[in-house]
């Protein structure tokens, strides 16, 4: 259960990381409520992950996890480049993830 805990709190990382993006600095109410929820929930679940997960590895795959689809909405939403050399060190990241999973 543990490892749903982080991929869940991994997903809402993502989505709070978009609602920053569309909250202009907070000025817009809605995605900066919207953003400041997102956040407590991935901090829970994070938290819930940590129970039973080491500190290390748990930490490690949420901020992967976010850093890999922050990444993609970025390319899909906002029309941020995706290179070859972005792509490979993309795939960096989530060789990483799998191998921490893989070793835990």
């Amino acid at each position: 259960m543990s490892w749903t805990w982080l991929w869940l709190a991994g997903l809402l990382e993502i989505a709070w990381a978009a609602g920053l993006k569309y909250s202009h600095g907070f000025s817009r109410p809605l995605p900066t409520v919207f953003t400041l929820l997102a956040m407590v929930a991935s901090f829970w679940c994070l938290a819930q992950a940590v129970r039973a997960l080491p500190l290390g590895t748990a930490y490690a795959v949420w901020t992967g996890i976010g850093a890999v689809g922050a990444f993609a909405l970025g390319v899909w939403l906002f029309g941020e480049a995706l290179t070859p050399w972005r792509a490979a060190c993309l795939a960096l990241i989530v060789i990483g993830i799998a191998g921490l999973k893989l070793g835990a």
